[in-house]
């Protein structure tokens, strides 16, 4: 079958990767990719939001499965308008619908569900503007730290964890009445802050069965040691080594089951990845959120430790007999490792020119582009982040170490890199 994959990240080019590996994959086009994913299908220019080019695309390659990367197409609605095409009646669409994907679009709407369904989370109440003094009187009673999370996206930039009633103070005011994040902030969400492990847990579901993709643990902070401003991730290990065991029994039983029957429960049409950012507090699972598609940089962990055919699982979902299947992992472990951009998160220049992506890698170590564009001959910074450097290993700490040495080929002008990634399961 033809296949086309929207996004242009990291993500992307290890789902293309993966993607390009089944046996059913005949053709594949990405929208818009990047030079990494040219390498394996053919990269077609169109807007990810325009949904009119996407399904003209699909009427002129014969495609017969749109896998969607990137929330924003998602909570926009591009499942339901290429569903409700008639000229794309066999369409396979891997992603949930625009309401579904609230689930992400709106933490206000994720902690209701949540709420209804009897899921771990933290305790919650919700602001806008209608109510700013009463939120700031929240804040100023509130025990610290305390966590505001602008409701809507915001590229993963828009939590802020403060340690003192000035600073969530400082940053509620700038959320709401300053619009920091523009509309996604219209509205806060005020949480109780939960100490423990985060971790990542992913499953593929038509909305009644499920089943369940290598778990991941992915860097937020700029820093070693998790320290600085957070950004779209750092980097990623798998497997989690205490995602097993009765903990993982707590998290599908808790977690996963609940979610996926509450899914059913309100009649919510989703074919597609589920993405539980989890946290584990002395050994019990709590949702931190959901998003409606894989995470990056975890993509580029999970894809390398799945061995089942990615595409058969998503003819799978979209035929509901997902109960049927049984999913495998290789039982390397797997470290991603990005290079980002001198002055990420913050303002950071983009076209540095980058050298060393001809070396002779290991066998065991993959290059995924995120933010690289091609001028010429030549590969060019092109965002914060630019590359997921992705190695296998026995254990995590050997896998990061084969990482980091591949690294060390890629230069350009103010590479910067987190050595730590793992750190709390490196020996």
């Amino acid at each position: 079958m033809n296949i086309l994959l929207l996004g242009s990240g990291g993500r992307e080019h290890a789902l293309a990767w993966k993607i390009k590996q089944s046996k059913h994959c005949n053709q594949l086009f990405i929208a818009p990719g990047n030079p990494g994913t040219a390498t394996i299908g053919e990269n077609i220019a169109i807007d990810l939001l325009d949904f009119k080019a996407i399904a003209d695309c699909c009427r002129e390659k014969d495609i017969h499965m749109v896998v969607v990367g990137p929330e924003d197409p998602l909570v926009q609605g591009i499942y339901d308008y290429l569903t409700a095409d008639v000229s794309l009646a066999d369409l396979i669409v891997v992603g949930p619908s625009a309401e579904a994907a609230q689930l992400e679009g709106s933490k206000a709407y994720a902690k209701a569900f949540m709420e209804r369904h009897g899921i771990p989370t933290a305790a919650y109440k919700e602001f806008t503007k209608d109510n700013f003094e009463e939120g700031k009187q929240y804040i100023q009673q509130h025990g610290l730290p305390i966590v505001l999370k602008a409701d809507g996206l915001a590229a993963g930039k828009g939590v802020v964890i403060a340690h003192s009633h000035e600073e969530a103070l400082t940053a509620f005011e700038e959320m709401i009445l300053e619009a920091k994040f523009g509309q996604a902030s219209a509205k806060v969400v005020i949480e109780q802050f939960l100490k423990g492990v985060e971790l990542s847990v992913f499953a593929l579901t038509d909305g009644h069965d499920y089943v369940l993709l290598p778990e991941a643990k992915d860097y937020k902070r700029i820093g070693e040691g998790d320290k600085g401003l957070n950004t779209g991730g750092m980097g990623a290990v798998s497997p989690v080594p205490f995602a097993q065991g009765e903990f993982m029994d707590k998290v599908v039983e808790k977690v996963v089951k609940p979610t996926i029957a509450g899914l059913r429960s309100e009649k919510l049409t989703y074919h597609g990845f589920v993405f539980f950012g989890l946290i584990n507090v002395e050994g019990e699972p709590f949702v931190i959120e959901y998003n409606c598609r894989m995470g990056d940089p975890e993509t580029e962990v999970v894809m390398p430790r799945l061995s089942t055919d990615l595409v058969e699982l998503f003819i799978s979902m979209s035929q509901h007999t997902l109960g049927t299947q049984s999913v495998t992992f290789h039982e390397n472990a797997a470290a991603t490792v990005v290079l980002v951009s001198g002055g990420y998160p913050e303002a950071f220049e983009k076209g540095k020119v980058i050298r060393g992506l001809g070396a002779s890698f290991s066998d065991f170590t993959l290059i995924f582009h995120a933010g690289v564009k091609q001028s010429g001959e030549q590969l060019l910074t092109n965002g914060g982040r630019v590359l997921a450097v992705t190695s296998y290993g026995n254990d995590i700490s050997s896998a990061v170490e084969r990482s980091i040495a591949a690294i060390q080929h890629i230069q350009y002008d103010r590479k910067y890199f987190r050595s730590d990634i793992g750190y709390e399961f490196r020996s």
